[in-house]
């Protein structure tokens, strides 16, 4: 199964960046998908995620209001819209796609996402 993201790079606090997630892991077994980050010496966190059908989506607290997640089932592709970005978004971004009766799922090898204050 691949999982592949795009769309990070390096954007001035305050502005905004588009991330995409694609997968080759087959629809009807996907409940959902999501995306995490990682910063240097932290703990992954849960940004936001999104059942396949574009219903229950959630955020982590520190997103709230500013990311948007959406996902296309027809092409088995996830958007993460991702405005008024602070330094402290700064991070490696992961796609997860999760099966259904798979809590893990799949992951993406990440796309890095630098905010400059």
């Amino acid at each position: 199964v691949q999982v592949v993201e795009s769309g990070g790079g390096l954007v001035q606090a305050g502005g905004s960046l588009r991330l995409t997630c694609t997968t080759s892991e087959n629809m009807f077994s996907i409940r959902e998908m999501g995306w995490y980050r990682q910063a240097p010496g932290q703990q992954r966190e849960m940004v936001a995620t999104i059942h396949k059908t574009g219903r229950d989506a959630t955020y982590g607290d520190s997103v709230k209001g500013r990311f948007t997640i959406s996902i296309n089932e027809a092409t088995a592709t996830t958007w993460l819209q991702m405005n008024s970005l602070k330094p402290e978004d700064t991070a490696l971004y992961l796609c997860n796609v999760e099966p259904y009766g798979d809590d893990y799922g799949f992951w993406g090898p990440g796309t890095q996402v630098t905010v400059s204050s």
